[in-house]
């Protein structure tokens, strides 16, 4: 049974979860969590401070330990808006390399945005749609409307709760100016958004992270009822929270039920918004779950080990929705690029012999396919390289920053030049995958070259491959042409040559 192991670097606190894969099921077996208050001094100086690092790594180096007790097969390392926004990121990921060994990656709001989604919706059923998803941390707020399983729209606002709390409330308890600039703040970010979320008119609200954990607990503790649900807060009783805590000074919110001594300190900022959240979007309330971003980043994990997870499932699923959502907004013709990547696909098959290419690579592949012309949105002189840029940096979800760097790698040899080691593109990849890189570029070269007429003449290709060469069979369209395709594929057999050791040659038949 393989085992995962998750760590999110947050802005107020560092948490481990690990889990092994049984059957098609993750089980938790171990979980620890410290807060660290790292991004604390990020979102006054823009600097992360050598004490707050030294303590993160500290911990750090204990869950390192408890992966080894564990035996851990992977480990994945996130970090969220601290290091974002910090100056000195570089410097921490170093030493935590240096402790630990462990590669820090830095996700954007929008990714941890889709990993709380696929930790939610493939840990838990959720049966009203749409539905909103909240998850409020220390440097920034996640907002995610899904639809059925489906990531429709989201959005990350700077409304974290150590964020909003040094820059806006430095007396105990706070002043009233204090609280009206914040309000003010928070009012502006959530209006951004909030007719979107209207709209969208979401069945149920759901909340996860530390703060919502904490507002749940008072609300329970204040306001149960008979037959009331522990976890569920209701707008009014939101509006009621954010005024008490607001009012109380850090003695009396600390023994409030659910809040803890450190959440305390940062409570009524975290209250202020969600109250905002509920009035301005129109939201009748929320309901808490313990389910978040390491939940994602194990079940991200698991489908990358098993695809036939209902984790992969999901992820194949956000993958699609993700590149049809950037070929709509490049203006991709879509037709065209389903047409290069049933070919790419077909190739990748037939040619397995030949290329030996690792599994992964059909999906990197096919996406490369999907999205070689976006480019062109940029400039036709040059598209190649604007693909590059475009696909390494855009917000294509599902894939960390090194498949993407792969994707762009494959999209960016297309025209007079080649992969060679120097180039920055295969600077940016692992040595495995620049001696990978060429032969799957090659494949889409081939499979842009059977659809380079547009015209849908080729119908079908027969691969033939024999010891010294392979052979295209185009069955060509009745009444159509193939003699620009041929050339086409004909015009590669020099490159093939030099990749592949073999002889390529094209016949319409």
């Amino acid at each position: 049974m393989p085992t995962f192991a998750a760590v999110d670097i947050g802005s107020n606190s560092v948490r481990l979860e690990i889990a092994t894969l049984h059957g098609r099921s993750l089980r938790e077996i171990h979980e620890d969590r410290e807060v660290t208050r790292l991004g604390e001094s990020v979102f006054r100086s823009g600097f992360l401070s050598p004490a707050a690092m030294e303590e993160t790594v500290k911990v750090l180096r204990r869950f390192h330990r408890a992966t080894q007790k564990y035996a851990a097969d992977s480990v994945r390392v996130v970090a969220t808006s601290a290091l974002r926004d910090a100056r000195n990121s570089r410097a921490f990921r170093e030493w935590v390399r240096s402790a630990t060994g462990w590669k820090v990656e830095i996700i954007s709001g929008l990714e941890e945005a889709r990993l709380i989604h696929l930790g939610l919706v493939s840990s838990w059923r959720v049966n009203a749609s749409p539905v909103l998803m909240i998850d409020l941390g220390g440097g920034s707020c996640e907002l995610t409307i899904s639809n059925k399983g489906h990531i429709r729209e989201t959005v990350s606002l700077p409304l974290g709760a150590v964020r909003l709390t040094n820059e806006f409330l430095q007396h105990d308890p706070a002043r009233k100016s204090e609280l009206q600039r914040l309000r003010g703040l928070v009012a502006r970010e959530v209006g951004r958004i909030s007719d979107r979320i209207v709209r969208a008119r979401p069945k149920a609200v759901i909340a996860t992270s530390g703060t919502a954990a904490s507002l749940a607990g008072v609300s329970h503790a204040l306001y149960k009822t008979k037959g009331s649900r522990e976890n569920t807060v209701s707008r009014a009783q939101m509006r009621r929270i954010a005024k008490r805590l607001a009012r109380l000074p850090l003695a009396e919110r600390r023994k409030l039920s659910g809040v803890g001594p450190r959440r305390a300190e940062i409570i009524v900022a975290g209250a202020a918004v969600y109250a905002e959240l509920l009035e301005r979007c129109q939201l009748l309330g929320f309901r808490y779950s313990p389910l978040g971003l390491r939940d994602g980043l194990l079940a991200q994990m698991a489908a990358e080990y098993d695809r036939s997870t209902r984790s992969g499932r999901q992820i194949e699923s956000e993958r699609w929705d993700s590149i049809r959502a950037a070929v709509g907004h490049y203006h991709v013709d879509l037709d065209h690029a389903l047409q290069v990547r049933e070919s790419a696909m077909h190739l990748f098959s037939a040619l397995r012999s030949v290329h030996r290419l690792a599994a992964e690579y059909q999906e990197w592949l096919s996406a490369a396919a999907m999205l070689y012309e976006v480019g062109d949105y940029v400039n036709r002189n040059g598209r190649h390289r604007h693909a590059y840029y475009i696909i390494a940096h855009s917000e294509i979800l599902g894939y960390t920053p090194e498949q993407r760097n792969i994707i762009a790698a494959i999209a960016r040899y297309l025209g007079k030049s080649r992969p060679t080691p120097g180039d920055g593109p295969m600077k940016a990849l692992s040595v495995e995958d620049r001696a990978s890189l060429p032969r799957a570029s090659l494949l889409l070269r081939l499979a842009r070259a059977l659809n380079l007429g547009r015209t849908g003449a080729v119908r079908s290709v027969q691969v033939r491959v024999r010891e010294a060469e392979v052979n295209f069979a185009l069955k060509v369209r009745s009444g159509a042409s193939a003699d620009l395709e041929t050339w086409a594929v004909e015009k590669e057999s020099s490159y093939f040559r030099e990749v592949f050791g073999r002889e390529l040659s094209a016949a319409a038949e």
